[in-house]
């Protein structure tokens, strides 16, 4: 299949990386306003330059975009590549307000084209572990994550990733948003939020610790702490069942202890490429084969539930994710 893309910023790299391990995909050409970026990408990975991105909507030989472009240019670049007949492959958030997420969302129904969203980590293998051997756990009734990353002399003010305009709620949409995605996706839908940010350590104005508390419409309630201010980078994801427990963090990986058990087993998961797989999944739906695991709908209700924690944290209350949709 083969694709474009845009926005030449690090991530741009690594959906090109991926699309390069897979061989499924193609890169025809890419386009970046920079025209030092676009030359730079498109000499690292042998495809075209385009001097607009029109040129690359009006190739017919370009059947989808992989789309890497600021949140808060998701519904024009995406809304014109569904008028053009391309299918979107677009890293998360699905934009910055749920407006946003609904036109674009609404676009490529319109134009009968696919649109597929980046959320990698529910994809990891200890993830689709617990989640393939949930009827084990019994009733889930609790779980705790956190996200954790050092981004301290790491920060460039002129990005729109670290600016309260470009990325609202920091790190917190930034990089929480795939770990409340896991949470659902083991847990089950978010019913309401209440959120906690606060800029401690970086420059800037924007969040770069947060906090929430979840309650999954399960009854569960789960928590997640995300951080740029931290030491390392680190990964923690613990859910909590009437029957079992599952323990999940980078450097120990994945164990399970069950009731009436004193000690945790450890569960084997062999490393996957789940950039790869999203990629790839993206293609299959692109042929009719499958549909995409995040698609707009799901993405813009993935996005609610940071919305709704931002607006907890600003106006001090228990914020039902129903209210951030309407």
């Amino acid at each position: 299949m083969k694709v474009a893309c845009i926005g030449m910023g690090w991530w741009s790299d690594v959906l090109a990386d991926a699309i390069q391990r897979s061989g499924k995909l193609s890169i025809a050409a890419c386009y970046s306003r920079s025209a030092e970026k676009r030359e730079k990408f498109a000499a690292k990975y042998g495809c075209r330059a385009a001097r607009t991105f029109e040129e690359i909507l009006d190739d017919r030989s370009i059947q989808a975009i992989i789309n890497t472009t600021p949140n808060s240019v998701h519904r024009e670049t995406t809304t014109a590549a569904a008028r053009a007949g391309k299918h979107v492959f677009l890293d998360k958030p699905i934009a910055n307000t749920i407006a946003d997420a609904h036109a674009l969302t609404e676009a490529c129904r319109r134009a009968n084209v696919v649109l597929a969203l980046g959320y990698q980590r529910r994809r990891e293998s200890h993830f689709r572990w617990v989640r393939n051997h949930l009827a084990e756990f019994g009733r889930l009734v609790n779980a705790e994550a956190n996200i954790s990353r050092d981004r301290l002399g790491k920060i460039d003010l002129s990005s729109w990733r670290y600016t309260a305009e470009g990325m609202p709620g920091g790190v917190m949409l930034q990089i929480g948003i795939h770990y409340t995605d896991v949470l659902e996706y083991l847990l089950g839908p978010v019913k309401a939020v209440r959120g906690e940010f606060v800029r401690l350590v970086l420059p800037g104005n924007n969040p770069d610790v947060a906090s929430l508390l979840l309650e999954h419409e399960s009854g569960a309630l789960s928590t997640l702490n995300a951080s740029y201010a931290s030491a390392s980078e680190y990964y923690l994801l613990n859910v909590y069942g009437k029957e079992a427990t599952a323990y999940y963090d980078l450097h120990n990986g994945l164990r399970v202890l069950r009731r009436g058990s004193h000690k945790a087993d450890a569960v084997p998961c062999a490393a996957n490429d789940t950039i790869v797989e999203e990629l790839e999944e993206f293609a299959r739906a692109v042929r009719g084969e499958t549909e995409p695991e995040m698609d707009g709908e799901k993405s813009t209700a993935s996005l609610a539930v940071i919305l709704a924690g931002i607006k907890s944290a600003r106006e001090g209350r228990r914020v039902e994710v129903a209210e951030i949709l309407q």
